[in-house]
């Protein structure tokens, strides 16, 4: 599959900082796009330039074809993204965008000696952890629908317009690709510090599924639990932006 490169299409709303001390790039979970970011500059410090990562397949790049492979989007990001190391930079991404940014890290770290400052892991199991559950990424539209609504990550107003949903079908599909095709590759530890986010009443990532991120850094690592579900960086945002503030002083 080839996708555009450039950086400009791989970070939708950046608000260029030439005073900024650094880089903040952020991945969406499965389903989202770079408009979970949205307001995010809002709630950080004024020298954190927020690069909210935009996937093929979804907003402004809805009629490119989606990625449903993982090495293949790292190695697109890669090169895209190294433009824009020229400063420090940290990684934030939440459920399937915890998995990209850590192979983003390590890709960075193996292949072009560059790390983030930190890497932020929200409401992702560790990589080394199988995934859980039966694939649903290539069940009939009707029980593909179904477990979207289960899920609970996918706006019922989508769920409910049959016209949008099938343009926004492949990309949700090969989303859920990305993840379920994955196959963790032992390696060494990142030489990064992890930070991880977790849900306090989330089903589906437990306590230990952070816990067991600890084995991937070689140096600090910390869990931090807010209020809410799966998807607490929405209910809780101001608690969560407040909390990467302090990490990123």
């Amino acid at each position: 599959m080839i996708a555009a490169s450039s950086s400009d299409s791989w970070i939708a709303g950046r608000k260029p900082n030439p005073q900024a001390r650094l880089r903040l790039f952020c991945f969406p979970y499965a389903g989202g796009a770079a408009s979970v970011f949205r307001n995010w500059s809002d709630g950080l410090p004024a020298d954190v330039e927020v690069c909210p990562i935009q996937f093929p397949g979804r907003g402004t790049r809805l009629m490119e074809p989606p990625f449903s492979e993982l090495s293949l989007l790292v190695e697109a990001l890669t090169v895209a993204l190294l433009p824009l190391l020229d400063k420090p930079f940290a990684l934030f991404g939440h459920s399937l965008g915890s998995l990209v940014c850590f192979e983003l890290a390590r890709q960075l770290q193996t292949k072009h000696q560059a790390r983030p400052i930190r890497l932020f892991v929200s409401a992702g199991p560790a990589p080394q952890i199988p995934h859980r559950g039966l694939p649903i990424h290539n069940l009939p539209e009707e029980e593909f629908s179904a477990e979207l609504r289960r899920l609970n990550g996918t706006p019922g107003e989508l769920l409910n317009h049959k016209e949008l949903m099938e343009i926004v079908l492949p990309s949700l599909r090969a989303d859920f690709a990305l993840y379920e095709s994955y196959r963790y590759l032992s390696g060494l530890p990142l030489n990064c510090p992890i930070s991880t986010f977790g849900g306090l009443s989330d089903q589906r990532v437990k306590h230990g599924d952070l816990e067991a991120w600890r084995d991937q850094t070689s140096v600090s690592f910390s869990i931090r639990m807010f209020p809410g579900d799966h998807f607490f960086l929405k209910t809780t945002q101001p608690l969560l932006l407040r909390a990467l503030s302090q990490e990123l002083r």
